[in-house]
């Protein structure tokens, strides 16, 4: 299982890089694929869309088990909303006779988090707005609570062309806790060639162009930005 980072080669880890060259045999999204095309040359590739992420994987785990070298690729950190877990369960439920490795990678998150700055710093979690694999009222609690507790949030899966409302709720409950004037960076396509910075505050979020490939995070109630860079101070004396 290789987190490939958020999408640009300067971006892997020299382990994640490794272990695919020593492969003879990677799996992935389509997309990411196509972003690592540089270390697959020769190699056999097991490739499925969006939602086919079941029959991917087990195809993964059927090479591993007649003897090939595979490695599994998720963006980011596969551990962190990639198939690390679906291949530990699968692997464990299916009697796959096989040994997985977990490498980890730079996560959306992290890589967000450099461009604007380092709002990062304290206490903070990550939710997904996709409501594909969890219920909404779920997610909705979690954003609830990480609101009242002040954590720095890091929103994925904000937004997409059917599923705009999860986003405007968000910041409802996050203005129920925080004020208006509280800083919210937006990266899209981050730690790419695409990327696009943005630092605004929470009262003109929704304002902004965000879509799937969009990371927001939103401060806590001591965030602050100056020169331009959005950070939460971790309490030093300075």
């Amino acid at each position: 299982m290789v987190g490939i980072g958020p999408g640009g080669p300067e971006h892997r880890t020299f382990k994640a890089q490794q272990t695919i060259l020593d492969c003879d045999t990677i799996a992935g999204y389509p997309p990411y694929l196509e972003s690592i095309a540089d270390l697959t040359g020769g190699k056999l590739l097991i490739s499925s869309g969006m939602r086919q992420e079941v029959t991917r994987v087990r195809e993964a785990l059927e090479a591993a088990a007649a003897g090939r070298q595979v490695a599994l690729v998720s963006s980011g950190d596969s551990g962190i909303y990639g198939m690390a877990g679906l291949a530990l369960e699968m692997a464990q439920n299916e009697n796959y006779a096989v040994s997985i490795e977990i490498i980890p990678g730079v996560t959306a998150a992290n890589a967000a988090a450099a461009a604007l700055g380092a709002p990062l710093m304290l206490d903070f979690c990550t939710i997904s707005l996709s409501d594909l694999l969890v219920p909404w009222e779920m997610i909705r609690r979690r954003i609830k609570a990480a609101a009242q507790a002040d954590f720095v949030t890091a929103l994925y899966n904000p937004r997409s062309k059917k599923r705009i409302r999860q986003l405007d709720e968000t910041v409802k409950l996050f203005l129920h806790y925080r004020a208006t004037s509280t800083p919210v960076g937006i990266v899209h396509a981050a730690g790419t060639v695409e990327e696009k910075v943005i630092i605004t505050d929470l009262a003109h979020l929704l304002d902004q162009e965000i879509g799937m490939r969009s990371m927001v995070i939103i401060g806590n109630s001591s965030g602050k930005v100056i020169n331009h860079k959005f950070f939460t101070p971790r309490g030093y004396v300075v």
